[in-house]
């Protein structure tokens, strides 16, 4: 099974990427819906959570505030670095499970893991390839605050929290421009899929 990591910073098109990938025959695991898993009542990661943060960042029946807990550690670099060692462990942990599952099932198969912190808690290094997704900064911003509500103050505060998109594009072996229309996108994701299935059937 070729096992690919798909990153890029917030608000980049992540998302749109990785649905035309599962929509071309892809198995898709997404970081973003492992971390929620990870952090549900009686986890391990909400007691974690807990003990590091306090009881501030639960919710109603004990569930985790992820608002309160983004408004706490965007602001603060050291405690977004404790949030992150306390997951990124436990987030890889059950990305690995999840791929074994899948390897049992479809060994010729390619799986695409898309993580926002892939690069910087190292979890890249354990795939085959890497794709980043990216776009131009003033489009990236426009959509954050669109997507999430902010004002530009905020949204600037949040992508500055994160690698920059340039130091991200270092990293890859294939890089997918989002700044243009949904079609210039997908042609990108569809060039990148056929270079993927020839890498995955010189390996069978």
């Amino acid at each position: 099974m070729l096992k690919v990591g798909l990153t890029g910073s917030i608000a980049v098109g992540k998302s749109y990427v990785l649905g035309v990938l599962a929509e071309l025959g892809c198995h898709v695991i997404d970081a973003d819906e492992i971390a929620r898993e990870v952090v549900k009542p009686g986890t391990k990661g909400l007691e974690l959570i807990r003990n590091a943060f306090g009881d501030e960042v639960l919710g109603a029946e004990g569930r985790l505030d992820r608002s309160k807990l983004g408004a706490m550690v965007f602001v603060d670099e050291g405690k977004r670095t404790q949030l992150n060692a306390l997951l990124h462990p436990l987030i890889i942990s059950a990305q690995d499970e999840r791929i074994r599952e899948l390897q049992q099932t479809d060994p010729n198969g390619i799986v695409v893991i898309d993580a926002a912190l892939m690069i910087e808690s190292g979890g890249y290094r354990r795939l085959d390839k890497l794709i980043i997704v990216y776009c131009r900064p003033e489009i990236q911003l426009e959509r954050l605050m669109s997507r999430n509500g902010l004002t530009r103050e905020a949204a600037e505060q949040r992508i500055n929290s994160q690698l920059p998109q340039e130091e991200k594009k270092k990293y890859a072996d294939f890089l997918i421009d989002t700044s243009g229309d949904f079609a210039n996108t997908r042609a990108q994701v569809e060039a990148v899929f056929m270079e993927l299935r020839r890498i995955q059937a010189k390996i069978q």
